[in-house]
C-alpha cells in the first residue's frame, strides 16, 4: 500500500492520497468528486437508518479500480468490486462516513455500515452502503435533516439532480423529501495560490472544521 505524505486520506484509502498528490501537487483542493444520492429508511414508523449512493469522478474511480478485472474480460463486476466497496465502507467509521443527520435537531449516531456494495455506471465507480441508527428514532412532526461533506474539503460532495437525489422507503403516509442547495457555489478547484487558500490551510482543517459545510446540500423530511 502507498502512503503519501502531507497529503490527507480521501474516503481512508491511502492509495488514493498518492493520487492526488501526483496529481495536483498538493497544489489545490478538492482532490476527489462525488455526486451523492440518499435515501432514508423507515420500519414501522420510525426512522431506522440512511442508505447512501456515491458516484466518483472518472480519474478516482480508474486509479482505484486499477487490478481488479480479475477475469480480464474487461468489465468490472459488482463481484470483482465487492472488496473495494467493502474495504472503503469500513474505513469510513474515521470520518463518520460524512454523514450528519439530524431529528428534531438532535444528531443521530450511526452503527457499523451494512450491505456495502459497488457497481460501474459508465467511467464511474457507485459505491452504496447501509448506515443504521444506533436508536432507531420516530420522527412524528419533527423534520429530519440530512448533510453528506467533507470538513475538510478535500472530497468534494455534491447531491444529484432530479427527484431521486432523495428519497424515503418505508415512510409514513404524508412524508416527503426536499433537497435545499447550498448558497456558496461549489469552487470548481481551491488553488494554493488563492489569498488563504494554502496547502497549509487545507492541511490544518480537521473533521471538527466548518469549511466544508458551506458546499453540503440539505436533504430535508418533513411528516405530517
Amino acid at each position: 500500500m502507498l502512503i503519501a505524505a502531507h497529503c490527507p486520506k480521501p474516503l481512508a484509502l491511502v492509495v488514493a492520497a498518492a493520487l492526488a498528490c501526483a496529481a495536483s501537487g498538493a497544489s489545490a483542493h478538492p482532490h476527489v468528486w462525488v455526486t451523492a444520492k440518499a435515501q432514508l429508511v423507515y420500519e414501522g414508523g420510525k426512522l431506522v437508518g440512511v442508505r447512501d449512493t456515491w458516484s466518483f469522478d472518472p480519474e478516482y474511480t480508474a486509479f482505484v479500480t486499477q487490478g481488479l478485472d480479475t477475469n480480464k474480460d474487461g468489465k468490472l463486476s459488482p463481484e470483482e468490486l465487492a472488496g473495494l466497496a467493502a474495504e472503503n465502507t469500513a474505513n469510513l467509521a474515521e470520518f463518520g462516513y460524512f454523514t450528519k443527520l439530524k431529528v428534531g435537531g438532535k444528531e443521530q449516531a450511526f452503527s457499523d455500515p451494512k450491505e456495502p456494495a459497488a457497481h460501474m455506471e459508465d467511467k464511474a465507480l457507485v459505491m452504496t452502503f447501509l448506515l443504521p441508527l444506533k436508536t432507531p428514532v420516530q420522527q412524528g412532526r419533527g423534520v429530519a435533516a440530512l448533510e453528506v461533506y467533507d470538513p475538510t474539503y478535500f472530497v468534494a460532495f455534491s447531491f444529484a439532480e432530479g427527484t431521486d437525489a432523495a428519497t424515503l422507503a418505508g415512510a409514513p403516509q404524508g412524508c416527503a423529501a426536499t433537497v435545499t442547495r447550498p448558497k456558496t457555489e461549489q469552487p470548481k478547484t481551491a488553488d494554493a495560490g488563492s489569498p488563504g487558500m494554502t496547502e497549509a490551510f487545507f492541511e490544518a482543517l480537521t473533521a471538527a472544521s466548518t469549511y466544508g459545510v458551506q458546499f453540503a446540500s440539505r436533504v430535508l423530511v418533513a411528516c405530517p
